[in-house]
Order: structure tokens, then C-alpha cells, then sequence
């Protein structure tokens, strides 16, 4: 289990952007099978520094109107989504996109490179925490219009958690804005601060046959083949057939190349502390979660002094799971107070 999950690539700062939508660009599909944008998206690719492109999905938040018929623009935080292992930008775009769009606000998902639609970088692996936290911070700093909320997935958060640190890195040695400040953050079914290897240690002796699965599914890709295993390991045991298989060949679709190297990871590894209090950080689980368990879920809330919700009645992949409406409805619950505790 030691390959547990995979993720990461990139590079820092500096850059141009391709704001085309996607209809107008001269691109070849890079998924032998694309995904099929939803009323009100649109597809760019951000340039990087290194001339690569990221894909993001983009959709922007509904603007009311008062009874006169003009707009009453909400100032609500952007929202910038980072996918986990095995996954791309399609994965936000199919409910948290359109759901908090409705609520107002403007949500981007990216796919970090190697995955979706983005360009591959030269070399065996995608990248590392910093190359993977570096492209998003270049993509905040030249797209989003003020400081965002990051949600990240999985292996996503992992990337976030070292985003969070180089933020307040920057500050303290007045850096500038390398890592552009944030709103907050929710880390979603997160890898904790320490990577993997405690949840593949605690599988080991508490529950093999679970460590023996998730191994064959992941590390093996075994899920890209397997209806019941791809079900087990991402979704709930009530998710529709139908659905899973939809998935199942969009996550096989989607990642190219390891998105990183896990022995390199994990010396990496933890990600550095920050202060008390210095974010402020939403870490959801999932009750039904088979790859993060309650352990690393708790080593996140300690992590960062807050305390874990445990969202019942979902798996590991929330925000496509059949009851995904859960764990949106909490963020955004999350985000209506974060606006409140902000001074007029």
C-alpha cells in the first residue's frame, strides 16, 4: 500500500493565460474521452511559466437582481478546487461547480498537469507539493480577482496544506506574494500533514484485507478495470452502476503519469506547521471514507487546532458520491459564517 494514492506536478510564478473558451481553441482532446461541459462553464488554459497549460474549468456565480432589474453583485470569495489522484477538474464541474455557482460564487477547477486536459511535463512524474502548489498559486495570482477559498480533494489537500505554509513562509520573510494570501481553505477526505504511510500502517494491522484492497485498487490501478472495486474504494455501496462506470472512465482517462514520487513525497513530508488560528480552515471527512480513515482525519484537525466534521452517509469521493449534496451544503454553511466574521 506503500503507492497508496498519486498526485502532484508543476512549476512557480510568472506567467501568461489563454482565457479562450474552450470552443474557440484548436486543441486536441488529450482524454480518450472528454467531458462534456454543463450549462454556464467554460474551459481555459492557463499558461505556466514554463509554457505548459493548465486546464480550468470555470463557472461563474449567479448575480441576482433587485426589483428594478439591476445586478446585486455578492462579494463572495472565489473559489479555486484542486482535484486528488486520479481525477481532473471534471470532477468539481460535475455538482460543486454549478451548486455553489447558484449560491454566488465564482468557482474555478483546475487540473494540475499531467491530468484532464493539461499538458504533461517532461520527465517520469508530473511533479512534487511544491510544483503542484506553485502552478496554483501562479494561476490565483494572475486570474483570481481577490483572495480565494482553496478546496482541495484527497491527495488535492495535501497540496493546499504546503500552499498554507508558504503563505505564512512568505510573510514572515516578506517574500511577497510568491503564494498569494487566502480567504481560507477546506480540506476535503485529505491526506493528513504526515502523507500516507500511517493510514497504510494502521490498514495493516487493523484491517488487512481492507490494506490488501485498497493496495490492488490504487497502487495497482485495479479500479480502472474493476466495477466492484472502483465502487468500494471511491463511492458509496448505493451509488448507481451506471454511474460508477461513467466515472470509472473518466478517472481512467485522466491522469496520464504519476503525479509525483511517493518515496521523494514522503521525506518531503510533514508538511511545515503554521500558527494557531493563522487560516481559517474547514477539515471535512467522509463516515464511509475507505482510504482516508477517522485516524488521518483527526491528524488533520490536530494539525491545524479545529475540529474534523465527519459528514455521515458518503465515501471518498464527496462531491461526486450520490449523496454529494451533504458535504456542499456544509461548506457552504462554512463559507456563509466566514463571511460573516469578516469586519464591515
Amino acid at each position: 500500500m506503500a503507492a497508496v494514492l498519486s498526485l502532484l506536478p508543476s512549476s512557480l510564478s510568472s506567467t501568461r493565460i489563454s482565457t479562450k473558451p474552450r470552443a474557440v481553441l484548436d486543441r486536441a482532446s488529450k482524454m480518450g474521452v472528454s467531458y462534456g461541459l454543463k450549462k454556464g462553464q467554460s474551459r481555459l488554459f492557463h499558461e505556466l511559466p514554463s509554457g505548459l497549460n493548465m486546464e480550468v474549468i470555470v463557472q461563474k456565480g449567479v448575480v441576482d437582481k433587485d426589483p428594478d432589474g439591476k445586478e446585486q453583485r455578492i462579494e463572495n470569495p472565489p473559489l479555486v478546487f484542486v482535484h486528488g489522484s486520479y481525477h481532473a477538474a471534471w470532477c468539481w464541474a460535475e455538482h460543486w461547480l454549478p451548486f455553489f455557482s447558484a449560491h454566488g460564487y465564482d468557482s474555478y477547477a483546475v487540473s494540475l498537469l499531467g491530468q484532464g486536459e493539461s499538458d504533461v511535463p517532461a520527465g517520469s512524474v508530473a511533479g512534487t507539493l511544491q510544483t503542484h502548489a506553485g502552478d496554483i498559486a501562479d494561476f490565483i495570482h494572475r486570474t483570481v480577482r481577490s483572495p480565494p477559498v482553496l478546496v482541495g480533494h484527497s491527495f488535492g489537500g495535501l497540496i493546499i496544506q504546503y500552499y498554507i505554509a508558504n503563505v505564512k513562509n512568505d510573510q514572515i520573510l516578506g517574500k511577497g506574494n510568491l503564494y498569494p494570501k487566502l480567504n481560507g481553505a477546506v480540506l476535503v477526505c485529505s491526506v493528513p500533514p504526515s502523507g500516507n504511510s500511517g493510514l497504510v500502517w494502521r490498514y495493516l494491522f487493523s484491517k488487512p484485507i481492507a490494506a490488501f484492497k485498497v493496495t490492488r485498487s490504487l497502487a495497482a490501478k485495479a479500479f480502472q478495470t474493476s466495477l466492484p472495486l472502483c465502487k468500494e474504494t471511491f463511492f458509496s455501496a448505493t451509488m448507481e452502476d451506471q454511474l460508477v462506470l461513467r466515472y470509472q472512465e473518466l478517472m481512467r482517462e485522466s491522469s496520464r503519469m504519476p503525479l509525483f514520487d511517493l518515496r521523494k513525497l514522503n521525506e518531503s513530508l510533514p508538511v511545515p506547521s503554521v500558527p494557531k488560528s493563522s487560516i481559517k480552515l474547514l477539515v471535512l471527512g467522509a463516515k464511509d471514507d475507505f482510504i482516508v480513515d477517522a485516524g488521518g482525519l483527526n491528524e488533520t484537525g490536530r494539525f491545524y487546532d479545529v475540529s474534523p466534521v465527519c459528514v455521515e452517509g458518503v465515501a471518498h469521493d464527496m462531491m461526486l458520491d450520490c449523496s454529494w449534496e451533504k458535504g456542499a451544503k456544509i461548506i457552504l454553511s462554512w463559507l456563509n459564517g466566514l463571511k460573516e466574521s469578516v469586519p464591515p
